[in-house]
């Protein structure tokens, strides 16, 4: 290296690390920078923390109503001993589509602090509405939080009953998406609903 080329080197060594006005700016860079890691560690502690069920059922409404309906299914207590928690069907892995529903979520805030579903009347009255936002979104996505867990690949029809078989492969032949047979998996269909299927 020439002695220009050094020189170089060390007047930007010192004019980055020297004072400018009370700060210098390498400390300032260093400084946001920490600051900047702070903040998305915390922000994204934060974000997985509201996907445990601790979280989840930490209100009335949730813990009350569909917290003890999910209880009765086999996504909550099986022979395998695998537990699917709310946000595993509610919430997206990925972390931008995550960020959205995290963002969707405030409006649930808000029925939250109105009471909109705080007894099991104003719930029971709004169980369909909820329940039809709920399916029409995973149709939209092709029941992607399903597919975190099932998929037709791994899939074996000969272990199936002979309806269930008869069933998945004709859904699967029409293209439909899991939530198109499969709602009320984990909590009770609304009274009001009616299947076009049955």
């Amino acid at each position: 290296m020439t002695d220009s080329k050094k020189n170089v080197l060390v007047r930007l060594w010192f004019w980055f690390w020297q004072p400018n006005g009370r700060f210098a700016f390498g400390a300032i860079f260093i400084a946001g920078g920490i600051a900047g890691v702070i903040f998305w560690g915390g922000f994204n502690t934060f974000m997985e923390y509201t996907n445990t069920m601790t979280f989840c059922t930490s209100c009335h409404e949730m813990k009350a109503f569909p917290f003890e309906e999910y209880k009765k299914t086999a996504h909550y207590k099986n022979a395998a001993g695998v537990r699917v928690i709310c946000s595993d069907c509610h919430v997206p892995k990925d972390w931008t589509r995550k960020l959205v529903r995290k963002i969707q979520a405030t409006n649930e805030l808000f029925h939250w602090v109105l009471g909109t579903i705080d007894t099991r009347e104003k719930y029971e009255a709004k169980r369909l509405e909820l329940a039809e936002h709920v399916w029409a979104s995973m149709k939209a996505s092709d029941s992607r939080e399903c597919r975190n867990c099932h998929s037709y690949e791994a899939m074996d029809f000969h272990k199936q009953t002979r309806r269930a078989r008869t069933k998945m492969q004709s859904g699967l032949k029409e293209g439909k998406t899991c939530i198109d047979c499969h709602k009320g998996v984990a909590h009770r269909l609304p009274e009001d609903y009616e299947d076009e299927d049955d």
